[in-house]
């Protein structure tokens, strides 16, 4: 038998939780937890229920589809889930089905984190399982973009639930022996190796015409107490911005313009493509192509950060705003997340690492990895001054 409740994602208290799924123990349960209107044939309900016996899921989750108004549609695929995705937004869609290992779980109580804790829970024991299909249809109620919903979790009025999920996150890391003690971080020596500059202002970018150029002349201002370049790697852009890159280029020796032989580049390919670039300098410091440092000094500000204590990565805050340069909310992005207590464990948990962000390129160089988790080339939000 399949049982369908509605549990939502955040709000659900760790004992509403547990007294709902107790009172479907031994059946399969479909959670919807989008609270918003779903469409689902039993023939997809079985399809999931057999799905999660064939494969012994604690938890699986699918495709779906999405109604956007007036009869239009658009697919949802979502993406596979692994071992260490901690992030308490990860998109499920609306129905993972399953459950049995949370129950027995004797955790601490929670006033709106209940299915976060019941999702890690599930996932020490039992796999999560995508099923690489739409099964069902959401009526979206939500029209703001990705990149606007993304700030949510710095909406101050969301901060005490942000608290209890990384309460959360931190209890798992504890239990599965991932947790990262404090001060347990090696300082390194920055002044180690040859680099042709102090920093590399680094920028990729696509179609951005409108903004480009105010991106690179805000990097091309820095007051710094060394020499620096601003690497741009242009992401083949089908605008002007290639041609306005090209110009200031002619007009500035500090910009190094980079077209990628390569088509298939993500974000994190064009950051790595400029990081391992032998023009890259002794500290990788990230502005993206719709960004605006706030002042001259933003950048020695982050190398001072840098030689204070012998760190690999520093973040710095911003403000959002306007093409105006009015200020939208939130406003200012502090990243309260990264506390000196906790900040390591929690940055598996949120959404994205932050802005502004800056490296050791050393340390990144030996990582091989992008650096960005997120794609800022669809962005709405035009410019986030950098203090």
């Amino acid at each position: 038998m399949i049982q369908t409740i509605e549990l939502p994602q955040y709000g659900s208290s760790t004992q509403y939780v547990k007294d709902t799924l107790n009172a479907c123990r031994n059946q399969h349960i479909l959670l919807n937890i989008s609270g918003r209107e779903v469409t689902m044939t039993d023939e997809a309900a079985e399809r999931m229920k057999q799905f999660a016996d064939s494969n012994g899921a604690g938890m699986v989750y699918s495709d779906y589809v999405k109604t956007m108004g007036a009869d239009a549609t658009v697919p949802a695929p979502l993406i596979d889930i692994q071992s260490g995705s901690l992030r308490d937004d990860f998109d499920f869609g609306a129905l993972p089905a399953g459950i049995d290992a949370y129950l027995s779980f004797e955790g601490a109580d929670f006033k709106t984190a209940g299915f976060y804790q019941m999702r890690l829970a599930i996932q020490r024991v039992l796999p999560i399982v995508r099923i690489p299909q739409p099964l069902y249809t959401i009526a979206e109620t939500d029209f703001r973009t990705s990149g606007q919903k993304q700030f949510d979790y710095v909406n101050p009025r969301n901060r005490d639930v942000q608290i209890e999920m990384e309460a959360v996150c931190t209890e798992h890391l504890k239990l599965i022996d991932g947790y990262v003690k404090p001060g347990a971080g090696l300082s390194v020596n920055v002044d180690v190796g040859s680099f042709p500059v102090l920093a590399s202002v680094i920028i990729p970018v696509r179609n951005r015409e409108r903004t480009i150029a105010d991106a690179v002349k805000s990097a091309l201002s820095q007051k710094l107490d060394g020499p620096y370049n601003v690497i741009v790697v242009d992401n083949h852009s089908t605008d002007s911005t290639t041609q306005i890159l090209s110009d200031l280029a002619k007009s500035d020796k500090r910009l190094v313009h980079i077209v990628p032989e390569r088509t298939d580049l993500g974000i994190g390919g064009c950051w790595n493509l400029a990081v391992n670039d032998d023009r890259c300098g002794r500290f990788a410091v990230q502005l993206d192509s719709d960004d605006l440092y706030s002042g001259p000094d933003t950048l020695q500000k982050i190398i001072d950060k840098f030689r204070e204590g012998g760190y690999s990565m520093v973040i710095g805050s911003y403000r959002m705003c306007n093409f105006d340069l009015e200020t939208l909310p939130p406003g200012i992005i502090d990243h309260k997340e990264w506390t000196d207590e906790n900040g390591p464990n929690n940055a598996l948990r949120i959404n994205g690492l932050g802005a502004p962000r800056a490296f050791y390129t050393p340390k990144v160089r030996k990582l091989r990895r992008g650096l960005c988790s997120r794609h800022p080339y669809s962005r709405p939000v035009p410019h986030r001054p950098y203090l």
